[in-house]
């Protein structure tokens, strides 16, 4: 039997299963379908739970149509209220229409999360795989309250120099600090608290009865050293030109170091750069600028100048310069720089070489963590230096607060820095003994005279204290962190020809396929089994030789 929205069924009285068609509310016809047994029915059971007489009840087969029946009708009430029949049946039918929304609700509330889950994967989605467009940045930021007008466009000669002044600064303050050095040893034999006392005052009496500053002062100023504005800033750079012969081609390569190194980092490889090498037909022509508000060169007088904006001043240096293409080597801070370098200048920038290779995206560090279930799948032979995660992430724990202080106050451990030419360097060498080789910690002496010459570092430490641009190098770091520009350009692909120099003991290591997707056109790498972060002092032949090969195959790309 089919039932039509006219119609209905129920039961009278004398147990009858009754239709009842209606073409209105007042007017309907009942028919007779026969009789039935009602004892396992829903009326049967009410009836035995209440034995009450009833004229009919309604039957609905579909529970959420029960709110469209029509009302009861009883024949005996109870009190001022409805009977307990009655009484029942409302609730029956309000049960129903309450289910029949309880799946509404359900149905909307997963409507709603697939949507969220849909959102949720898009963003992802675009927030890991989507390539940006290219950032618009103004190429001639002003960024000194100087006039425009004003500016000087010469290249003008430049001499360091460490005045008497502060050889007596220095004096004094060594007292100070010897003074109070037995007070100050360290709880244990190693770095594991920080820099250790003992290497520490060992350094320490080499800066004050073996380094000459004259001396050093004749060192710094062996190669030409130049200052020019660009952009508002004096900036200062090293310029050497090699003397060779009409056959040998002259190649212009830019140098950029990082933090809490200068351009003194590279002087033991302009020697090689610029000299005839056997198996190329070429040398460099080396051009090592400091960074603004390092050293030599000046700060900004307003915020804003991220590792992109120097990447313009770079570019804008080496046009006021004459090189209208170039190659580019850079380490720490100075690989970000000059991968911004090749990524918007790609026409200028013929090649790019690093010694930090590294693909900061966001896809690149899910792929490390989830790379950890699998390490040999993802670490392609560098697994040992990725895996496991945990023992990375403790490193970077316990290694890299210093970055998270920098990063947000910058003026407050400047200036106490600044003011202690020792607190300085017990700063700066304990990163260079961790960033070196982590094991050096456990030892005394923390490797330090094992990887480097005392004089070099201490060298680094003086450009720093004697300019006080201590406090104006570490802003670098917040203005990275704070900055859309910097994670924009992660995201765009390097279409310059890139070659990678891994050292053993880097502070990250990625395999070539997730490199890739930074710089599609990874021409080659070179993975060494000794050298540090700061490879460019440690070992400094090694890195000029991987600079020819590299370019040679840029050449041939």
């Amino acid at each position: 039997m089919v039932r039509n929205n006219d119609s209905r069924l129920y039961v009278n009285s004398n147990n009858d299963l009754m239709l009842e068609e209606f073409d209105n509310l007042e007017d309907n016809k009942q028919i007779d379908i026969g009789d039935m047994d009602l004892e396992n029915t829903l009326i049967g059971k009410r009836r035995r739970e209440h034995n009450e007489e009833e004229e009919w009840t309604t039957i609905t087969r579909n529970p959420k149509e029960q709110k469209y029946a029509k009302p009861l009708q009883h024949s005996t009430h109870t009190g001022f209220g409805r009977n307990k029949g009655q009484i029942t049946d409302v609730f029956l039918q309000t049960t129903c229409v309450w289910h029949g929304m309880q799946e509404d609700i359900f149905v909307i509330w997963i409507c709603i999360k697939i949507v969220m889950v849909s959102y949720a994967a898009y963003k992802i989605y675009v927030d890991l795989v989507v390539v940006p467009d290219m950032p618009k940045i103004d190429v001639e930021e002003w960024w000194t309250n100087t006039d425009k007008k004003t500016q000087d466009t010469s290249i003008r000669r430049y001499k360091p120099l460490f005045t008497d002044v502060l050889q007596e600064q220095l004096r004094l303050k060594f007292n100070l600090y010897r003074s109070n050095l037995i007070k100050k040893k360290s709880i244990n034999e190693s770095w594991t608290y920080g820099t250790n006392s003992i290497a520490l005052g060992q350094i320490f009496a080499h800066w004050q009865y073996k380094y000459i500053l004259r001396h050093r002062v004749t060192f710094l100023n062996q190669f030409d050293h130049f200052k020019t504005n660009i952009q508002g800033l004096d900036i200062h750079f090293v310029h050497v030109k090699p003397k060779v012969e009409m056959n040998v081609k002259v190649i212009p390569l830019l140098l950029l170091h990082g933090w809490p190194s200068t351009f003194r980092d590279f002087y033991e490889m302009i020697p090689v750069l610029t000299t005839p090498q056997e198996g190329y037909d070429f040398v460099f022509e080396v051009v090592i600028p400091s960074l603004p508000g390092f050293i030599y060169s000046q700060a900004p007088t307003r915020p804003g100048m991220g590792p992109m904006q120097i990447a313009i001043i770079m570019s804008n240096l080496m046009k006021r310069l004459g090189f209208n293409a170039y190659y580019v080597h850079g380490s720490d801070f100075g690989h970000v720089i000059g991968s911004h370098m090749a990524t918007y200048f790609d026409k200028q920038v013929l090649g790019l070489h690093t010694s930090f290779p590294l693909n900061f995206s966001k896809l690149s560090t899910w792929t490390w963590i989830l790379g950890g279930l699998w390490p040999s799948l993802v670490g392609q032979g560098l697994e040992h230096k990725m895996y496991p995660v945990k023992d990375k992430i403790d490193f970077v724990l316990e290694e890299f607060g210093f970055m998270l202080l920098q990063g947000t106050k910058p003026d407050t451990i400047g200036i106490a820095l600044s003011d202690s030419p020792v607190g300085l360097l017990s700063y700066y060498i304990d990163r260079y003994m961790i960033f070196t080789n982590p094991e050096s910690k456990y030892t005394e002496e923390g490797g330090i005279t094992t990887y480097f010459d005392m004089t070099s570092l201490i060298d680094n430490v003086m450009l720093y204290y004697s300019t006080n641009s201590v406090t104006t190098s570490l802003r670098l770091f917040r203005e990275s962190f704070n900055s859309t520009v910097e994670k924009t350009m992660t995201q765009i692909p390097t279409p310059v020809p890139t070659w990678a120099l891994r050292t053993k003991n880097e502070l990250f290591h990625q395999p070539d396929f997730v490199l890739k997707w930074k710089y599609p056109n990874l021409v080659g790498t070179t993975n060494l089994d000794f050298g540090g972060h700061f490879v460019a002092l440690e070992k400094p032949k090694e890195v000029a030789f991987d600079l020819f090969l590299s370019v040679k195959k840029f050449r041939e790309f």
